[in-house]
């Protein structure tokens, strides 16, 4: 008897689970679907788990959405690709439920069952579905039929194929706006699937319906299909009927769609080809860079290198350039940062002399904007412009400003600039860095904020790297024993950091002589925070030291402060002393 119940314990348990009050035990349940599909095996999973799968789908969102993503992956447990049919009852269910996210994932496990069935599996089980979900009384079911389409079609014979076009265009003018934004934003994937000939007669037809929507959510949906449209037909195609769409859409009454052509101008210049770029499409974009939303322009501003580079630099200058003068002290800060973020990569699309002459100024005042996300963003771009303009004109134009942002009131600012010093020095070289910005990198380590003391220490190791040991034992190491004796004990804090980065580039013989006897003073310091920190960096100069080092110096060194009266002084003692016994073992 017990043989015989035994593959039906799973089932029962999962009954229960599914049905418990308890929320958490019921998507445990969903989530050890394919377990429970295992020990009841292929045939007993279709005739029994799926059916009751099916009729138990009243349940909260969180459960289903589990549910939808289980089922997608569950191919394997009906038995293989021949069976997948099996699995559509419960998605088609779930694909008319009121929560968008579970409709969203039943959709996109449809989609993945879909692409895996045979083609006459699809044409009996799965167009079947996609048409009584379009045909559905609530608009939720016609939502979701709408990404199903560009699974369906491929398959289906000639006239079948007639008949979802016309379904698909019946969806596109349906009185729900929903179904509309729907059958809007999946129309570049279906148009993808549908044969040229029908592409022109019966896909443009349906686009121009949607680009005329009076609702300004399903018309900006239609914006990203211009773009996915404009890569499927011939060049000429896309002039006649998706360029006059694109400059109408430019000036559309809302700004959300402006927004969205802003956004997308981008990849429909690539479509249209490099003429009707220029004659077209750059007003357009001009207008959008000088629209009245902020919204509009922020699009517009963060695609203006990208735009560029599609022109020549000639036609930048003439009508991109202007506009960038103007956005540049732009009313809205974020207008400012967006076009910070990008402005740098105009430089080699204009070339050396315009850049000195154009965007030199541009990018000088953005360094002096009162926001410091707008001054971040022109400093971590710095190098684009070395590249065109060289570092004499760089440091000469740039530096001042550079050096003033070292001090900037903002220490994410100050952060960017510590990040951005080590690039700076490999471009200027030893003498020059020397000049300008070797103090500003001592000074870092006694910042007010932690975060800018921890970066100047890694400043340091970096700078050690790039100009080697005899460079940084001269500039580097003489100061930093200097602060050593700092009184407050977060700043010596950071020096015994800055030792622990420094000695492995400095190597064993500097470490044992200029490095080493820092941290052994620190250790009888009257700050238990130094003291456990002393301890870590002792263990990690073990590995660098030589090992009579190591006995003579370091480990009564850490002995001492293994008998400390604070507690994790004496448990980060104890680690290094460990990691002594067994470096001494394994040699």
């Amino acid at each position: 008897m017990s043989t015989m119940e035994e593959p039906l314990y799973p089932i029962a348990v999962l009954i229960d689970e599914l049905k418990n009050d308890d929320i958490q035990l019921r998507l445990n349940s969903i989530r050890r679907l394919s377990t429970i599909a295992r020990a009841l095996g292929e045939e007993r999973t279709r005739k029994e788990l799926i059916p009751f799968l099916s009729e138990n789908n009243d349940d909260d969102d969180e459960v289903l959405l589990a549910l939808a993503e289980e089922l997608g992956v569950f191919i394997p447990y009906v038995g293989g690709v021949e069976y997948a049919h099996v699995l559509l009852p419960p998605l088609e269910t779930l694909c008319t439920v009121e929560e968008t996210c579970v409709r969203d994932k039943a959709v996109e496990s449809l989609c993945r069952i879909g692409s895996q069935m045979r083609e006459t599996d699809l044409v009996d089980w799965f167009i079947p579905l996609v048409k009584r979900l379009a045909a559905g009384e609530w608009f939720t079911s016609r939502v979701s039929a709408c990404g199903l389409f560009h699974i369906a079609y491929p398959s289906a014979p000639e006239m079948l194929k007639t008949e979802l076009r016309s379904i698909y265009s019946q969806l596109c003018q349906d009185d729900m706006p929903m179904v509309r934004r729907s059958a809007a934003s999946n129309l570049g994937k279906f148009a993808a699937t549908v044969e040229s000939v029908h592409l022109k007669a019966d896909i443009l037809s349906i686009f121009e319906d949607l680009t005329q929507d009076d609702q300004d959510s399903v018309r900006l949906l239609a914006v990203e299909g211009c773009a996915a449209l404009g890569k499927l037909l011939e060049p000429q195609d896309c002039v006649a009927h998706i360029l006059p769409v694109i400059v109408n859409f430019s000036q559309d009454k809302s700004w959300r769609v402006r927004y969205m052509v802003a956004n997308q101008l981008y990849e429909l210049c690539e479509a249209v080809g490099p003429e009707p770029t220029r004659t077209d499409l750059v007003p357009a974009y001009v207008r959008l860079l000088r629209d009245n939303e902020a919204e509009v322009r922020i699009a517009a501003a963060g695609k203006v290198t990208k735009f560029c580079r599609i022109l020549s630099p000639e036609h930048a200058i003439q009508h991109i350039l202007p506009c960038v003068k103007e956005l540049s002290s732009d009313s809205s800060q974020h207008v400012r940062s967006a076009l910070a973020s990008v402005i740098m990569g105009m430089a080699p699309v204009l070339g050396k002399d315009a850049t000195i002459e154009q965007l030199l100024p541009i990018f000088l005042s953005l360094l002096k904007d009162e926001f410091p996300d707008v001054r971040l963003n022109i400093i971590s771009k710095l190098d684009q412009v070395n590249q065109v303009i060289g570092i004499d004109l760089l440091s000469q134009s740039l530096l001042p400003a550079i050096v003033e942002l070292a001090e900037d009131r903002h220490w994410r600012v100050r952060l960017a600039i510590i990040e951005y010093i080590p690039l700076l020095a490999s471009q200027l070289g030893v003498g020059f860095f020397d000049d300008k910005l070797g103090a500003l990198c001592m000074q870092w380590l006694q910042d007010k904020v932690y975060s800018i003391r921890d970066a100047a220490a890694n400043n340091l190791k970096r700078l050690a790297e790039e100009f080697g040991p005899e460079w940084a034992m001269e500039h580097i190491i003489p100061q930093v024993l200097e602060m050593s004796t700092n009184p407050h004990y977060l700043y010596r804090m950071t020096i015994i950091r800055a030792v622990s980065l420094l000695a492995p580039v400095m190597g064993s013989e500097i470490t044992c002589s200029k490095l080493l006897p820092v941290v052994v003073n620190a250790s009888k310091d009257r700050v238990s925070n130094i003291k456990f920190n002393v301890a870590k960096v002792l263990q990690s100069l073990i590995p660098i030291v030589d090992q009579s080092v190591a006995e003579k110096t370091i480990r009564p060194c850490l002995v001492e402060l293994s008998e400390d009266p604070d507690v994790d002084v004496r448990f980060f003692a104890n680690q290094a002393l460990h990691t002594i016994d067994s470096v001494m073992m394994s040699s």
